[in-house]
């Protein structure tokens, strides 16, 4: 059965590249494709971490040999795939490159051999679909609800919420309690659920958190090109810290930011701070948009100011970060 499966994997790499990011919108489909496809290619760790409300797998891959860990997460909004397309391009390059044992953008790749870097490229799978694809495959009775969570549009571009209309970037223990602009019920935007971790996306990736304890994170969101890292940082981590905002800042060029009030606490940045005294930052990529996802046409940009933002976080880890 084994080679059986392999030579599958073989004709399907031939007739199914992996073509660039850029060119097509990444659905939960062609993300599972593709990791899958890079998994069996390079021989890389990749599991299920959790399912969505909707039974789709979250998946989690592992690039390195490293037995230090740092973590990249994407798309815990909806209307933020554009973040999937980032990693997944990162995952895919930096890959090719270990495997060759080649140096990548004034970074070497053997920090891969100390530090692993594990990337979960969508933790919201069902509000990514919903934003993507709509409702129209639902049954109509489940249409109307989603229409109602929705304000009443058909239009679902500005979706940001999991399967059940829970924000799941609201969903943390850090501040979740004081989180100010709360919707109190089911929506497309900004309610933050019944308690911290009653989405099934957030409490997996609470538990896979805690299994790998890495020793930094990166959230990618959309949009603004802005860097948040604070979050209540202990003063004897406040220097530590800054300086990996500053790295970041200087090699995407987009601002070091405060959280604004209404968005203080309850997101997964917060929380990662707050439990494990290390550092995380939420990127924002893309210059600001309403309501909506960035357009693909900025992936190109994005991709230039952040493809070495990977190797940059294991780097620092090793050198600045106790486990």
């Amino acid at each position: 059965m084994k080679k059986i499966f392999h030579c599958f994997m073989i004709i399907f790499l031939l007739v199914h590249p992996i073509r660039s990011t850029a060119t097509e919108m990444y659905t939960y489909e062609r993300m599972e494709n593709h990791l899958k496809l890079l998994s069996h290619k390079y021989n890389l760790e990749m599991k299920s971490i959790g399912h969505t409300e909707f039974g789709r797998e979250i998946y989690a891959i592992k690039l390195g040999e490293g037995k230090k860990n740092v973590l990249i997460t994407g798309s815990h909004h909806g209307r933020e795939w554009l973040t999937t397309h980032i990693i997944m391009e990162m995952l895919k390059n930096y890959t090719a490159a270990y495997d060759k044992k080649y140096s990548l953008y004034g970074h070497s790749l053997n920090i891969l051999d100390r530090v692993s870097i594990w990337f979960v490229p969508m933790v919201n799978p069902d509000g990514v679909t919903i934003q993507q694809k709509g409702v129209e495959h639902l049954p109509l009775s489940l249409q109307e609800i989603y229409i109602d969570m929705n304000g009443g549009e058909n239009n679902f571009k500005r979706w940001k919420a999991n399967g059940k209309g829970v924000d799941l970037n609201r969903q943390y223990p850090a501040g979740w309690k004081e989180i100010n602009g709360n919707t109190p019920y089911a929506s497309y935007s900004h309610y933050k659920g019944e308690k911290p971790f009653s989405a099934s996306e957030t409490k997996s990736l609470f538990t896979f958190t805690e299994e790998i304890k890495p020793l930094a994170s990166v959230a990618y969101h959309t949009s603004g090109r802005e860097v948040f890292w604070y979050y209540f940082n202990s003063l004897e981590n406040l220097q530590r810290d800054s300086k990996l905002a500053t790295m970041v800042s200087d090699v995407t060029g987009y601002k070091i930011s405060y959280p604004p009030g209404d968005a203080l606490g309850g997101g997964y940045t917060d929380w990662f701070i707050q439990n494990y005294q290390k550092p995380a930052m939420t990127i924002e990529l893309s210059y600001l948009v309403d309501e909506t996802n960035p357009p693909l046409s900025v992936f190109h940009e994005e991709w230039d100011r952040n493809k070495s933002i990977g190797l940059i976080l294991a780097e620092y880890a090793e050198k600045y970060v106790k486990r």
